[in-house]
């Protein structure tokens, strides 16, 4: 009875009565609004299906293990792989079989059971000093960072952030466990100062001559060029894409997926397949400088000119696999502490 008293609050002090009507679509959201809410927008434009959305930074997962079957929620949006296989690990999510969707998203980057799909890829990237370092080679991989001559030199946001968890977890699947636990030891041993902050403030620490070296998702890298506050730290940086002699550059995912008990299943489908076709994965590479699933689909000029780099054919599935080993690591190297 708690249960459902809970559920019934939320659903009504989140959407109301009069927006729970037929043409219709509930999303729950971690993704900021600024970041979707133009696709949303055409998608009713185009549809006239009302998008109702509640953005969180984090919860998703359990408010919709709370709400059970009674949840208001139609489609999930989310950002990296181990966050959507957390939803599918607490079984709150339906498997879709939609052939516009499955012929707009590679299999690289969706379910094999249909249970997420990838909206857009951005590259875990390596930022560095123009002043004191320059642009690094080809040659420059992952496995550099635990080098010696990089120590005192490297900044990063905290390892168990799930952009972090999910590089070590494809470092495991390339390297395994013992090898990337040294490695984890002698990034640890080279950062500048106690991981910390956010992927931009990693960058913002180079400006100021904290560290040479950072950890940071692309996308930051167009949001802080057009960012007059940002920009100069932008500036102090190139951008560079690890792993181009080896297995290429770590590539994640923002992506979608339907609500276990979506209350507006046809309308939720409706929107992810627009969220994969040509018009949406347009409208993200324009505006969030994040790069298409979709082939075909060009990204940004801005994004095109920081250069073609190999991308890590690695599965997302692989990476989600290895997500506990990963955590696992991170603790067993104290690598936060």
């Amino acid at each position: 009875m708690k249960k459902l008293l809970l559920a019934s609050v939320f659903a009504a002090s989140t959407f109301s009565p009069v927006l729970m009507a037929a043409e219709e679509v509930n999303v729950y959201s971690y993704r900021q609004p600024f970041l979707v809410e133009p696709m949303l927008k055409e998608f009713t434009k185009e549809t006239g299906i009302k998008v109702n959305v509640k953005f969180a930074k984090d919860g998703l997962a359990e408010k919709l293990v709370q709400e059970g079957e009674y949840s208001p929620a139609d489609v999930v949006l989310t950002v990296d792989i181990s966050r959507l296989a957390e939803l599918t690990d607490k079984d709150v999510v339906q498997a879709v079989n939609s052939d516009v969707i499955n012929g707009n998203i590679p299999a690289q980057y969706r379910d094999k059971e249909g249970e997420w799909f990838g909206v857009t890829t951005r590259a875990r990237a390596v930022y560095s000093s123009k002043d004191r370092v320059g642009k690094l080679p080809a040659s420059f991989d992952y496995m550099d960072l635990a080098k010696p001559e990089y120590k005192g030199k490297i900044c990063t946001r905290p390892g168990k952030h799930p952009y972090n968890v999910s590089l070590v977890s494809a470092m495991i699947a390339h390297h395994g466990e013992a090898d990337t636990k040294q490695w984890l030891e002698g990034l640890k041993a080279n950062l500048a100062r106690k991981p910390q902050g956010s992927d931009r403030g990693q960058v913002q620490a180079i400006k100021e001559g904290l560290c040479d070296y950072s950890l940071g998702n692309s996308y930051y890298f167009g949001q802080m060029i057009n960012d007059k506050e940002q920009k100069a730290w932008a500036d102090a940086v190139y951008i560079n894409f690890p792993g181009q002699e080896a297995f290429g550059t770590h590539v994640n995912i923002s992506g979608m997926a339907m609500a276990k008990y979506a209350p507006n299943k046809d309308n939720a489908l409706k929107l992810m397949e627009f969220l994969s076709g040509d018009v949406a994965q347009k409208m993200y590479a324009e505006d969030n400088f994040e790069s298409p699933v979709k082939p075909g689909v060009a990204p940004s000029e801005l994004v095109a000119s920081w250069g073609e780099y190999k991308a890590d054919t690695l599965s997302l599935d692989e990476i989600a696999a290895h997500h506990e080993a990963a955590v696992k690591l991170l603790d067993e190297v104290k690598f936060d502490l």
